[in-house]
This record gives C-alpha cells, sequence and structure tokens, in this order.
C-alpha cells in the first residue's frame, strides 16, 4: 500500500517524484527527472554542429549580438551623458597638500533574466520509417522557426526605439541615397555620442537605392550605385552593412521580408561585447552544456513521438539612443 501525505489542514497532497516510489503512485512531477528522461543526446549533439544553411544566425547576430550570462543576471543602465562629462575650468588641477577633485557616476542596476523558449511537433513512426533522418529534419525546422521567432522579436525592439524618416528612393527624381544615410548616422551620433556601426538594409529598399543612385546627375552617385556592402560599410564608416534577404510567412499564400523590404535601420551593436557595454541592443543567451538548444524526444504511443527543442533567451533594447530608421518608398 502507498504511503500518502497529508498537509496540517488535512487535505491529501502528492508526493514527491523521487524516482523510487512504488509503481502505480501518483507524484508531483519533477521538472529535473523529466530532462533526464527524455532529453535526446544524439538530437541534441545534432544541434551543434547545425547550420540554418538560411543565413539565419548571422542575421540575428547582426541584429542583436549574443551575450551568454546565467538564467537570473545584472546590468548597468548607465547614464548617457556622465559618459561624455568635461571640466570647463581648472578644476583637475591639484594645489599643494590638497586632494584632486572627486565626481561621481550614477546610473542603476536593471534585474534581467533568461526566458525559456521552445517548440514541439509530433512525429507518427509509419511515416518516419521512410526517412530514417525524419527526427533531425524536424529539429532543424524548428530551430530555424525559434530563429525566426528571434530575429522578429530584435527588429520589433529596434523599430520601437528607431526614429524613422521617409525617403523616396526612385528613378524619376533620384537623390544621393547614401548621403541621407550619413546624414542619419551624424544626427545618431549627436544623440548618443557613439556612432552607430551597423546598418541593416532590407532587399528591396537596396534596389531602390542603386536604381536612384544610377539615375543620379553626380559621377559621384552613379560610381556608388554599383557598390558592395562591404564599400558602402567603408563609405559610411560603419563596421558592417548586411541586406537581409531572408523571408518568413506573412500569410498563407505570401512570405515578407523579416527586416521589412523597404526599411533601413542604423543602430550599435558589438559582438562579443559584454553586458554593460553602451551598445544599443542585446541578446542574453543562458548555455546549455556545450550548446544553445536542448532536444526532448517522448514516445507518447507506441507510434506517437513529441520532439521539442529548447532554449533560453532575452533580447533587451539596452540603449533607446541613436538608433535611426529609413522607411524608403
Amino acid at each position: 500500500m502507498s504511503k500518502r501525505l497529508f498537509t496540517p489542514f488535512g487535505a491529501l497532497a502528492l508526493a514527491m517524484d523521487t524516482g523510487s516510489n512504488a509503481p502505480g503512485l501518483v507524484c508531483l512531477a519533477n521538472e529535473s527527472r523529466f530532462n533526464a528522461s527524455f532529453l535526446s543526446t544524439p538530437l541534441t549533439a545534432y544541434t551543434l554542429g547545425w547550420s540554418s544553411g538560411d543565413g539565419l544566425e548571422a542575421l540575428l547576430e547582426f541584429l542583436a549580438p549574443e551575450v551568454q550570462v546565467a538564467r537570473r543576471f545584472s546590468y548597468k543602465k548607465a547614464v548617457n551623458a556622465e559618459q561624455f562629462l568635461g571640466e570647463s575650468d581648472d578644476s583637475d588641477i591639484r594645489a599643494i597638500g590638497a586632494e584632486f577633485k572627486r565626481v561621481s557616476y550614477g546610473g542603476t542596476d536593471a534585474e534581467g533574466k533568461t526566458y525559456n523558449k521552445g517548440l514541439t511537433v509530433r512525429l507518427d513512426l509509419d511515416e518516419e520509417s521512410d526517412d530514417p533522418m525524419m527526427e533531425e529534419r524536424q529539429t532543424a525546422m524548428l530551430m530555424k522557426r525559434l530563429l525566426r521567432m528571434e530575429i522578429r522579436r530584435a527588429i520589433a525592439l529596434l523599430d520601437a526605439a528607431a526614429v524613422n524618416t521617409a525617403s523616396t528612393w526612385n528613378a524619376q527624381t533620384p537623390v544621393d541615397a547614401d548621403m541621407e544615410l550619413v546624414g542619419e548616422l551624424v544626427t545618431g551620433t549627436d544623440l548618443s555620442g557613439v556612432r552607430n556601426n551597423r546598418v541593416s538594409i532590407g532587399d528591396n529598399a537596396w534596389s531602390k537605392r542603386m536604381l536612384t543612385l544610377r539615375a543620379g546627375q553626380s559621377a559621384g552617385c552613379v560610381a556608388n550605385a554599383g557598390f558592395t556592402p562591404e564599400q558602402l560599410a567603408s563609405f559610411l564608416q560603419v563596421d558592417q552593412v548586411m541586406i537581409c534577404k531572408e523571408r518568413v510567412q506573412a500569410t498563407k499564400t505570401t512570405k515578407a521580408n523579416l527586416l521589412g523590404g523597404n526599411a533601413v535601420y542604423l543602430f550599435n551593436a558589438q559582438s562579443g561585447a559584454g553586458k554593460d557595454d553602451p551598445s544599443n541592443i542585446k541578446r542574453f543567451v543562458t548555455p546549455m552544456g556545450g550548446g544553445k538548444f536542448k532536444v526532448y524526444r517522448q514516445e507518447i504511443t507506441s507510434k506517437l513521438v513529441d520532439i521539442t527543442v529548447e532554449h533560453y533567451s532575452n533580447i533587451v533594447c539596452t540603449s533607446t539612443l541613436g538608433i535611426r530608421k529609413r522607411t524608403v518608398s
């Protein structure tokens, strides 16, 4: 006869799952034992060397660089103006027998945590029998889906913080599109004190940029029209220009550019930086063992199997100053 637990008020309580309970005893679920029971080592190992093949990882790292942290972490929200203060007099000169002038810096500590995110797909083993790599393929599809969701979160944060300006880039009324972007960079620097170092352009906006430059009246505009993203980055004095070509399903029959085909975002972000650097956006990630994903395989019936992919992350716009956007028509 199994042992029952009672609360002080006489209400029936369930025993904890210790791993040695009597057969048939209903117990409280134990997350660590679920992980141990259903964690798929082969499928998790498959994620370590996996690549989307669609440039999703590179786009996500470009938009929101990864910073590895524990599940719960803290970071400093510095007062932007304090980073650029200077003395207007000779108060930095120490008199004999006196101390140097003492200054202090403010800022607030912010608490954060990474969120557990994941998706599950149910497979029929009769279908799997025709494809020995079915579980790996489904794992890859779930990871792609999770990456697209992360990219959309990063873009939504940038879009909410950006100051938007409309532009018209076409052959009928040609403009110097690149100098418009230079103007945005200068304005952003005046606001934040740090020059934006990344420019992300939707592929439709990139095409319109080439179109209006080729129709320009100056030799400089025509020459710029043939720039590669690397050459444009050098011209704009930024670290990188990335053209976003990746798509997401918008409706049942249509797809849309992940970034927004007519959008141009200018912002500051640093790959390999820490949690307290002055960039605009970061993607805090909690590593899971040796990788970023874990995969679980749970047999539901003799014919049905659930594949679950999970990860921990939190995308944060740590500074909104200087983020610029151009919407091109």
